[in-house]
């Protein structure tokens, strides 16, 4: 049968060094994962118990598009808890993962055609789904000197329908501070661009407190999840804010694309929210990782990096040791039982100088990682 131009997306390579990394442990290897951005802990045990409960209390079936009115009560509280930020929850829609969330905010802002600004290194699936969808994603290459981040400035002459921005960024880990966050905006309002904000790694930052673009304006799409934060990946639940006239167009759209998000998921999630100090001890665990990272990588010979404000990456530019960064990532986890992810993904230009190492594990996997890679280099070298 015939396939679609729209389905000639390229592959999420990270899925490939995990399928890379499953066959070397079923051979009897032990691997160390540096390579997925997934939470090592579970779903809080709040939220298991809740789920359960509601398991032996009846079914679970279909809610409204929009979520569990419960549920987006208790997201637009958070928002007042976290940046003071007084959120109508009529605003709030709850998705299948933010992924649903990308699907529904790119239907609903854009047509076939339209050029959405994304920065560069940056998560690869918002280039595939934008393209999926017969859209045109602009990669835009951002400078070490802007921490890997768009600036107002990059945005000249691009003729954006819309752009997205992510802070904390997957693959950096690094902030837009507000006025950064501010003049972005700005700057995409001037030539007539919707403005997504992508803040599905908040309340993973160590320094300072990442700004949520509602704390700046209102005309804006923010997505969210509860996957990294309230490590509840495989649940498949996120969130997205939107303005109040467009509440009614993502509600369709979600009611035809998906019916609603997973009802047991939607249950679990609302007690999460409630299971924050449970989620701040996993914070503490990365806030060690990270700082074992920025210590022992350097140390293996890996020595430029972004350091990372939030999520649990670090990114490194590897054009002093590779010029093929997938064949370089394959030799790590062929001889030093690492799985580390090449570059290619987040960034067409530059990925094949840069790898992504995270740090979402056990402080003794983060420490046994880092000294197989110190080993290997030294003898690489």
């Amino acid at each position: 049968m015939r396939n679609s131009t729209r389905s000639q997306v390229d592959p999420f390579i990270v899925m490939d060094v995990m399928e890379a990394a499953r066959k070397a442990e079923e051979s009897g290897r032990h691997i160390i994962h540096m390579e997925v951005g997934q939470p090592s802990t579970g779903a809080p045990l709040g939220a298991r118990k809740a789920l359960a409960a509601a398991l032996d209390e009846g079914s679970l079936g279909y809610t409204v598009a929009l979520g569990l009115p419960a549920l987006r009560q208790r997201i637009a509280r958070l928002y007042g808890e976290w940046y003071d930020v007084d959120l109508n929850p009529n605003r709030v829609v709850v998705t299948p993962g933010s992924s649903g969330a990308f699907l529904l905010g790119f239907t609903a802002l854009f047509d076939s055609g339209d050029r959405v600004g994304i920065g560069a290194p940056g998560y690869p699936s918002y280039r595939q789904i934008l393209s999926a969808l017969g859209m045109t994603p602009v990669d835009i290459q951002t400078a070490p000197e802007n921490r890997l981040q768009p600036v107002a400035a990059d945005l000249n002459g691009l003729d954006l329908a819309g752009l997205m921005v992510a802070s904390p960024a997957n693959p950096s880990g690094t902030m837009l501070n507000r006025d950064a966050m501010a003049a972005l905006i700005d700057a995409a309002q001037a030539q007539d661009a919707s403005f997504i904000s992508d803040e599905i790694y908040h309340g993973l930052e160590y320094e300072a407190k990442a700004v949520t673009a509602l704390e700046l304006t209102d005309e804006c799409y923010v997505i969210n999840s509860f996957s990294k934060f309230f490590s509840m990946t495989g649940w498949r639940v996120g969130w997205m804010v939107v303005p109040e006239d467009h509440v009614r167009v993502i509600e369709r759209i979600a009611q035809n694309m998906f019916i609603c998000a997973p009802h047991a998921s939607q249950v679990a999630a609302l007690a999460a929210l409630d299971c924050q100090d449970e989620m701040r001890e996993n914070l503490a665990v990365y806030a060690r990782n990270r700082q074992l990272m920025l210590e022992g990588l350097p140390r293996a010979g890996f020595t430029n990096i972004a350091p990372p404000d939030g999520a649990f990456y670090v990114y490194a530019d590897v054009s002093d040791l590779t010029k093929d960064s997938r064949a370089f990532a394959a030799e790590i986890l062929d001889h030093a039982g690492v799985a580390v992810t090449p570059g290619l993904d987040f960034d067409p230009v530059r990925g094949a100088t840069t790898l992504r190492f995270s740090y979402a594990r056990s402080t003794e996997d983060i420490e046994e990682g880092l000294a197989r890679l110190e080993t290997f280099m030294a003898q690489r070298n």
